[in-house]
């Protein structure tokens, strides 16, 4: 059980305590600042988790970057291993669903098991109040709600957390453009101020799906094929792809059209690619309903008709959520394209994050 609420009053002036997750970042160095200056009892965390042999051992300068912030804020720094709970609950999760043609989303898994699972049973058992990340994200009256800055705004990462979590989860840069976050960082005199944002995969760092997945799951190329059946090209393992996806295998049958292929579906089993460069060709491969598969809600919807994303930074499409026997279903006005199973489908009513599931089939 997290530390109980007494009035609130009283408790800031015993000065609330707030495990900062210190990635080494500066949307969490600026968040651990905010904090401090709002008159928090502010402890940075540095979290450890597994990483692969193969990769140069990037968490010691990301540790060594979170220790300069909390020694540049003169707070206290600890440092939390959570080695086993990633290899279990992040990694060997996503391989699975690669070997089965899925499309996990490993910072959405990072979120639940490490972030807003491990960490903060950890925070709790240690006497927090609350722990704070750097999301643009933002909680209000027990809400979930999307960041500031559209361009920036996570919360399609955060789809998992409960209503028992958000009344001790603080997000201090939710309600900031990311512009000003760098500028409260220099202001701050924070010694990442200028550091880039981290693009690879959530803790493990710079590395692309297809070499990290090379090293657990046996691949062989395979043929690509047209919405004919034709092939037309090669490709490098149907786990690599995802629909939607115009990169990384090679047409050798040219047309004179200088359109590009997308990946409209795979098939695991016989190893093909099928793509399609013809609009009308790709929206007739896209489904109009969906079964889902562990849902979360944060907020219970109301109506069944709201607004989903079913990809980080799309856009909101109209949805009805229905009973397909005793599975959630999701009907779509129009064809969704590049929809890939295994993703995520998060749920909104207007800003507000109501909660989400993984794609699982499509209904035909």
């Amino acid at each position: 059980m997290w530390p109980t609420k007494g009035n609130t009053s009283s408790k800031r002036k015993k000065k609330q305590k707030v495990f900062v997750g210190l990635s080494g970042g500066v949307d969490s160095a600026v968040s651990a600042a905010l904090l401090k200056e709002r008159g928090y009892d502010v402890t940075g965390v540095f979290i450890k988790v597994w990483q692969p042999d193969f990769l140069p051992c990037a968490w010691r300068d990301e540790r060594r970057d979170a220790m300069r912030v909390a020694a540049a804020l003169d707070i206290p720094f600890l440092s939390f291993d959570f080695e086993e709970e990633y290899k279990k609950g992040v990694v060997d999760e996503m391989i699975l669903e690669y070997k089965a043609g899925r499309t996990p989303n490993p910072d959405i898994l990072c979120n639940r098991e490490i972030k807003f699972g491990a960490f903060s049973k950890k925070a709790r058992e240690m006497g927090a109040d609350f722990i704070a990340t750097g999301h643009y994200a933002q909680v209000k009256q027990a809400a979930l709600l999307e960041g500031k800055d559209k361009e920036k705004d996570q919360s399609y990462f955060l789809w998992t957390l409960t209503p028992e979590d958000l009344p001790h989860v603080l997000f201090p840069v939710g309600n900031l453009e990311k512009e000003e976050t760098r500028k409260l960082a220099a202001k701050y005199k924070i010694p990442v101020a200028e550091k880039k944002d981290s693009q690879g995969i959530c803790f493990i760092g710079e590395v692309s799906i297809e070499k990290f997945l090379s090293h657990y799951i046996e691949t062989k190329p395979g043929k690509v094929l047209d919405t004919e059946g034709r092939v037309i090209g090669t490709h490098n393992g149907t786990v690599f792809y995802t629909i939607g996806e115009r990169h990384g295998f090679e047409i050798t049958e040219k047309s004179p059209e200088d359109k590009p292929y997308y990946v409209v579906s795979k098939d695991v089993k016989a190893n093909t690619l099928t793509v399609s460069k013809e609009e009308p060709e790709i929206i007739a491969l896209s489904p109009t309903k969906i079964v889902v598969k562990k849902p979360n809600w944060i907020s219970e919807p109301t109506i069944p008709t709201l607004s989903a994303r079913v990809r980080y930074r799309g856009d909101k499409i109209p949805a009805t959520l229905s009973l397909e026997g005793k599975r959630l279903a999701v009907t779509f006005r129009t064809p969704v394209r590049g929809l890939s199973l295994g993703q995520s489908i998060v749920f909104y009513r207007d800003e507000e994050c109501l909660g989400g599931a993984l794609m699982d089939k499509v209904v035909s």
